[in-house]
């Protein structure tokens, strides 16, 4: 069995998920479920997009046997619902510090969708790499029986990460976003170039990016999710930042030799 969850509003890097988990299984299940315990105050639940049919469409496209799609709004967890699942260490600084609580909304129910189809294994995109790293530790600290896969991120034709989020976007601040992905490209080139001081490339990005609100720039070890100060194979560089009122995520690894 192969699970793919998602929120709905399905673009072609969610099919790039089905795609992917299709190859490693018998029978593949979507989840399309707005998780309410995952958004705090002020934040968008209500207004998260919503297109059943076209999403249904696209699994069906793309060989999903089985879409669990329960009611909008539904909460998961019954009335006297009393755990929730927190790991430490991963949580608390990037998209965890700006929106607390938002990774405890995400393992619990994720936990909870894990119980319900028991799969062998599942998919997540890169694009969220700090929620694949915590469900990755989550899975292996609770000896989950699930292999973890992580797929590439899905761009735009002029760069930009592809995401349910995108739609909030007007015509010029999609434009203005595209600075985002332009950021990382030029971090990549100037890692080639031998530029490997963390303080000068974050110097360089947050002047590049002509966003409204840069809430983070960082490297980080790829597995611990600490921040490093000069540039590895293992190093990951992650962005996140308003552009009008969406908050929108990016990241790219590294390779320290460019390709001939």
């Amino acid at each position: 069995i192969g699970f793919v969850p998602t929120m709905g509003a399905l673009h072609e890097g969610h099919a790039s998920l089905f795609r992917l988990a299709r190859k490693k299984c018998d029978i593949l299940v979507c989840s399309i479920y707005v998780n309410p315990l995952q958004f705090g105050a002020n934040e968008d639940l209500d207004k998260y997009p919503s297109t059943p049919e076209a999403d249904l469409e696209i699994c069906e496209r793309e060989g999903v046997d089985i879409v669990f799609l329960p009611p909008r709004m539904l909460n998961l967890t019954r009335p006297n619902h009393s755990t929730t699942i927190h790991v430490s260490g991963l949580t608390e600084r990037l998209c965890g510090q700006s929106r607390p609580g938002h990774f405890d909304g995400v393992t619990t129910i994720v936990a909870k969708l894990f119980g319900l189809v028991q799969p062998h294994t599942v998919v997540f995109g890169e694009k969220d790499f700090q929620q694949l790293v915590v469900i990755k530790k989550m899975v292996a600290d609770l000896s989950m029986c699930i292999r973890v896969i992580g797929a590439p991120i899905v761009r735009e034709p002029d760069g930009l990460a592809m995401s349910s989020r995108n739609t909030y976007l007007s015509p010029n601040d999609r434009a203005r976003a595209l600075s985002i992905s332009h950021s990382l490209k030029v971090a990549q080139q100037k890692v080639w170039d031998g530029n490997l001081d963390v303080s000068t490339l974050t110097s360089t990005i947050r002047q590049m990016l002509t966003v409204d609100t840069i809430d983070y720039v960082e490297f980080v070890d790829s597995d611990t999710l600490l921040p490093v100060n000069t540039v590895t194979a293992n190093t990951r560089l992650l962005i996140a930042a308003f552009v009008g009122g969406t908050r929108l995520i990016d990241n790219t690894a590294f390779t320290l030799e460019k390709p001939l």
